[in-house]
């Protein structure tokens, strides 16, 4: 843990960032020193946790939640990742862990916020991956998903016009 707290720390106080609006920064899952040092260290106006539909995730992510209210940080949403599959022949959606809705799963906890949007499981994020396209770009529908968690999280956020 200390190792990936020097590499934040690196990225956080190493980086000539300039000005910024937002800035997104991925954690392992957890709820240990990593989150702790990053609370920290550097202003956090929200949280957004992801996780997938997997029991042992959907816990981690609510021990999160827990952690971010203990700090006082409030949670914007959810991002439920690879929910299901989409058959590229049909189109139909196949679920890959249940059909419960994560709202349902996380009722009543500190992850119990709104799920801002359900991704699929995209094959085409590995070979995107692979040649160094963001998903955004790779993908049309994946553009779109992360544009609408854009337009949802933005507001909540309390920036600044960011178009100027």
């Amino acid at each position: 843990s200390s190792g990936i707290n020097a590499e934040y720390g690196k990225l956080l106080r190493g980086v000539i960032w300039g000005p910024l609006d937002v800035l997104v920064v991925d954690m392992p899952p957890g709820t240990g020193d990593t989150q702790l040092s990053i609370t920290q260290e550097v202003p956090v106006t929200g949280v957004v946790m992801v996780t997938t539909p997997q029991a042992v995730a959907v816990a981690d992510c609510i021990k999160g939640a827990e952690m971010f209210a203990k700090v006082s940080l409030p949670i914007l949403g959810i991002i439920e990742n690879m929910v299901y599959f989409k058959c590229p022949s049909c189109e139909a959606h196949h679920p890959l862990y249940g059909d419960t809705p994560l709202s349902c799963r996380v009722q009543g906890t500190a992850a119990d916020v709104p799920v801002l949007t359900s991704l699929p499981m995209e094959p085409g994020v590995v070979r995107d991956c692979d040649r160094g396209t963001p998903s955004v770009i790779g993908s049309e529908e994946m553009g779109l998903l992360f544009e609408q968690v854009t337009n949802q999280i933005l507001p909540m956020l309390e920036l600044d016009d960011l178009s100027s």
